[in-house]
């Protein structure tokens, strides 16, 4: 499924849904940070999807983790909650979402990167080459949040 991110842009369409979904920032010890890319967009994020019913944000945000970079991760704090209404997704089946996303911090326990129907990319990237990398204004906010230290942040 096709999908457009409107990152405040007044050309977005309106919204018709509002589905909680879970990010997951790992960080290693020496700082570097767990990135994919998006099959869909071509650009790099944080591991994440949508809930299941069920599962904590927590849960979720580790079995994401899991499924879309190959990498485990344990929780180990909170980076905060982000559902700005200017962060608008469209996708190709008509759904109009509200991004809805909580963002929990992790750190690696076991796997390795390994790419999957979702993501063609999956690399630890150090935060002084981030420049380098298309990564969506919406993740590149949450990762700036993690490395200036504002965080627990809430939209």
């Amino acid at each position: 499924m096709g999908r457009t991110e409107y990152w405040y842009d007044d050309r977005a369409p309106r919204p018709n849904s509002l589905i909680p979904a879970c990010n997951m920032l790992v960080a290693r010890d020496d700082g570097a940070i767990l990135l994919q890319r998006r099959r869909d967009t071509g650009q790099w994020a944080l591991p994440g999807g949508a809930m299941d019913i069920g599962e904590s944000p927590a849960e979720c945000a580790v079995r994401e983790c899991a499924e879309e970079t190959g990498i485990v991760a344990e929780p180990v704090g909170l980076l905060g909650v982000y559902s700005p209404p200017r962060h608008v997704v469209a996708y190709s089946d008509g759904e109009i979402r509200q991004a809805y996303e909580v963002t929990v911090l992790g750190r690696p326990v076991g796997g390795r990167p390994t790419i999957n129907a979702e993501a063609d990319g999956v690399r630890w990237v150090m935060p002084d080459d981030l420049g380098e990398f298309d990564v969506h204004p919406s993740m590149r906010r949450q990762i700036d949040h993690y490395l200036t230290g504002a965080h627990p942040h809430v939209d």
